[in-house]
């Protein structure tokens, strides 16, 4: 299977809606459709502060990444967190993660990012080889803290 990717737009919305409550289950994350809905229409129109790409077939997805984008002086520039990640529990481990970062991170480099960030559940090995494999690792001293208002 091939993970192609799509720049999802404001037509995409109803196709990635389900994906990502699907993310939010497996996560554990409790959030109702309509905060979904206002959280990823910036993105799909056109935001710079982030983007969502579809993986697979554009009109029957399996999966999505979702970046956003913000500024780093210790990084040098623009940097990135991948937000969200997630790929249907019945075709995961066929290698579509790794084609998927492969084909994403070069594009993001070229288009000057100049570090990607990513939050990985410990107890999720098979998600934290894939992120090692190709060339994250872990900051020796710190740590992702979070705050909300």
């Amino acid at each position: 299977m091939s993970a192609k990717l799509h720049l999802a737009g404001e037509d995409d919305l109803d196709r990635l809606l389900p994906l990502v409550a699907a993310y939010h289950a497996f996560e554990g994350i409790e959030q109702d459709d309509a905060t979904r809905r206002a959280a990823l229409a910036p993105l799909l129109a056109g935001s710079p502060l982030g983007a969502v790409w579809l993986i697979g077939l554009r009109r029957a997805p399996v999966g999505y990444i979702a970046l956003s984008f913000g500024w780093s002086i210790e990084f040098g520039g623009m940097d990135g967190i991948i937000d969200e990640f997630f790929i249907r529990e019945n075709v995961r481990g066929r290698g579509m993660g790794t084609e998927v970062l492969m084909a994403l991170m070069p594009q993001l480099a070229h288009a000057g990012l100049k570090a990607l960030h990513l939050e990985a559940n410990p107890a999720n090995e098979p998600a934290l080889r894939l992120y090692q494999r190709r060339g994250f690792k872990v900051r020796d001293g710190y740590h992702f803290l979070t705050w909300r208002p």
